[in-house]
Order: C-alpha cells, then structure tokens, then sequence
C-alpha cells in the first residue's frame, strides 16, 4: 500500500486537502496521514496535528510563539521520518511548506505541491525555493502556468476545487424558504455583505456598505458573519433597519443572494461561483495600503479580474470606496445590462478555472507520480 502525507495549515487547506483526499481514496490504496482539520479526518486521513494549533498571524504573534512553532517544524520531520511516506503533498500555507519541503528534499522524499503560494502578487524570490526543493507543483489558476514558465518551471494547471467544493455544498444547500424563515428574513431580494473576518477590516468596510442601504428599499441586507465572530461583535452595525446577520453559513448567504458588496480576496471568487454580481469594496490604512501598491505586482485587487485579466467587476479601492460610488454600482448590478454582462462572464470564468473535477485531476496525479 502507497503512503502520503499531507500538510494543510488552514481551513481552506482543510476543505481542499478533504476533497483531495476523497478522491485519492477512490481512486487508490492509500494510507494518508496528515496535519490539517476535520475534513481531512473525516475523509480518511489520520490527523496528527490540526491547523487550529498552526495559526500565528502577524509579526508580533510569530516572534512571541517561536518557540511553538520551532517544536511543530520538529515534531512534522519526525513524523515525516517515522511514517516513510511515498511522497509529501503540500497545500498552500508556503511560511512553513516550503521549509519542509526543503527537509524533505535533503531526505530524499518525493515532494508534490497543491496550490501554489501567490507568488505572482508578491515575494517572486520563493520560485529559487519552489524550483529547488518542490518536484511538482499543482496550480489552481489559469495565469499561474504562464507565470512559472517565465522561470522555467513547467507546473500542472489542475483546475479550481473552489468549483467542485460549491457544486457539492449546492446538492446539500438549504432549500430558499428554509433558509429565509431559519433567519428572519422576508420575500424581497437579498443583498449579501462580505466585509471579511478581521475586526478592523470589519470595523472599516461594513460602516461604508451600510450607508447605501436606506437607498434600498425594495432589497434586504444581510451580513455574512465570519465564523469566529459572535453576534455581539455585529451589534453595533445591526442598528439600522433593513439589516440582518446571518451566522458562519456564507454559502447558502451566496446561494439566496441577487447582489453582494464583497471585500478582496477568495470571496470574490466564491461569490462568482456562485452567480451573485458584485462590487468589490476595499479600504486599510493608508500605510497599509502605500506598502502593499509598492510590495503587490499584480493589476487587479479580485480574483476573478485576475482570472479574466479584465475588470469584469469593479473594484471600489481606498478613496474610491465612498457612499456615492457604492450606490451607483449597486444600482448597475442589480438591474440592466452590467448585471446581465457579469452573468456572462461568469460563466466564461466557470470555463477558464478548469470547470468540475479539479480534486480528481489532481490526485490521479498524484497517484501517477508515486506508483
């Protein structure tokens, strides 16, 4: 029997690494251990550690938890060596893969990388490592093969799990009615609000997203709260009429909504893949903001720009991000031809990420290179 480990040191890495895993099971005799989440257990891998025990965020948080995160790059070489894998797979998380695919390089263990780090945005110095210790890599966006030709390193476009991961969750989605009743909510079309899931990011966007909303009479608003936020933080922003909030189930928010204000980042994808026009709202400070226009090499802040190498949806950024604007693209989205052009390019998107199947490509793949 073949053995892999894997190693996923997010939630996003977990829901992918679990569909990866499914998919390897199904298709081979697999013994899987892994650092990861729930997902990836319940699919059939043995967790060792979870992400959960992984998440330093931020200069300040690293440095005062060195010591933690020395013992897990410690702990995960044991482990790797005790367990012989065939190969290690990598998902994304690239501050701690990329050091141990050096490791397990020097050790002469075969390494596979599922979702590349984004090094076409910023730090392009880590492809050295990722041509040096990394025997293939798996990308999941269309640009990102041409990007690593450039460096001549021939990578595997797989496709995105993003669209196999919403095609399963909308077979087992809550039916419309349900859904509105479960949270309060009437007939009138929902307007979803994505502000993100750090407090000052919140605290920044969600203020801005609300003040076009008594311009909207005839639609809802609602709030998707992030998963590790609990209702008295969205208190102070639940004043206004027309608001409601609807607790860790951003998809079936998505999968029941006409339009939504998204913050940067997977979300806007997500809310493509779900259909939902939108307007991309984004604001930080404005240090924040100067350092990252001179550190980030890319033209789009959203993904699904990036993907279409076109703004398929307008992004409102910093200063752009004013009531006024906001109320004039809501109002394209929600009616007329802006809103039906979206809808088209959606569907050319949809084409463009590979279509189904990206977690099934990806482990025959796999199972290609270690049998």
């Amino acid at each position: 029997m073949k053995k892999l480990f894997i190693i996923s040191g997010e939630a996003s890495g977990d829901l992918h690494g679990s569909n990866l895993i499914k998919a390897l099971k199904q298709n081979a005799e697999i013994e899987i251990q892994a650092w990861g989440g729930d997902l990836m257990e319940a699919a059939g891998a043995k967790v060792l550690k979870h992400y959960k025990e992984l998440a330093f965020m931020g200069f300040w948080e690293v440095i005062s938890n060195i010591r933690t995160i020395s013992k897990n790059f410690k702990l995960c070489k044991e482990q790797i060596l005790d367990f012989k894998p065939d190969a290690v797979v990598f998902i994304d998380y690239p501050g701690f893969n990329l050091r141990m695919a050096k490791f397990c390089k020097e050790h002469g263990i075969k390494t596979l990388y599922y979702i590349s780090p984004q090094v076409w945005a910023w730090k392009q110095n880590r492809v050295k490592k990722i041509k040096a210790f990394v025997d293939k890599m798996y990308v999941i966006l269309p640009f990102e093969k041409e990007f690593y030709d450039q460096f001549n390193y021939e990578v595997d476009f797989v496709g995105h799990p993003l669209i196999d991961a919403i095609e399963d969750f909308k077979n087992r989605a809550k039916p419309a009615d349900v859904f509105r009743a479960t949270n309060g909510l009437d007939d009138r079309p929902v307007i979803a609000l994505l502000p993100g899931s750090r407090n000052q990011e919140i605290k920044v966007k969600l203020p801005l997203m609300l003040s076009v909303v008594k311009e909207f009479k005839d639609y809802q608003f609602v709030i998707a709260g992030a998963p590790s936020k609990d209702k008295a933080f969205y208190q102070e922003f639940l004043g206004e009429g027309n608001v409601a909030l609807v607790e860790n189930d951003t998809y079936n928010l998505l999968n029941n909504s006409f339009a939504a204000l998204v913050t940067s980042g997977t979300a806007t994808l997500e809310t493509a893949l779900f259909k939902v026009p939108q307007v991309v709202c984004y604001k930080g400070s404005s240090i924040s903001y100067h350092i990252a226009k001179r550190v980030i090499k890319v033209k789009y802040i959203s993904l699904v720009n990036l993907i279409q190498d076109e703004e398929v949806v307008t992004e409102l950024i910093q200063g752009e991000l004013t009531t006024p604007n906001i109320k004039t693209e809501l109002i394209k989205i929600t009616s007329g031809k802006k809103r039906e052009k979206m809808l088209t390019n959606y569907d050319e998107l949809i084409k463009n990420c590979g279509g189904v199947g990206a977690s099934a490509h990806t482990a025959q793949l796999i199972i290609n290179e270690i049998s």
